[in-house]
């Protein structure tokens, strides 16, 4: 990282905290957890994004949903395949 750290105390449960811990590799603990909250914070920044979107335009069906994954997956076949074309 090469932002300013700071270091803060946080309360999680023990169980979550091991398992954390265990999976957080040479990176360490505070490394995963930093990671961790990114993920989150940029979920809780794609919501506001939705509900600003669906204020405007109307509520995003299942079917809509189902279609833009139908898509991502075929561009994601495609763009392998071109990977494994250029190999």
């Amino acid at each position: 990282m090469s932002e300013p750290t700071q270091k803060y105390s946080i309360t999680i449960p023990r169980d979550i905290a091991e398992a954390a811990r265990a999976r957080s590799g040479p990176s360490g603990l505070s490394s995963y957890v930093a990671a961790a909250v990114a993920r989150q914070i940029e979920r809780d920044n794609l919501n506001d994004l939705i509900q600003v979107a669906e204020a405007e335009h109307g509520t995003i069906t299942e079917d809509e949903v189902q279609a833009l994954r139908d898509q991502l997956h075929q561009a994601r076949k495609q763009q392998s395949r071109g990977g494994a074309d250029a190999a």
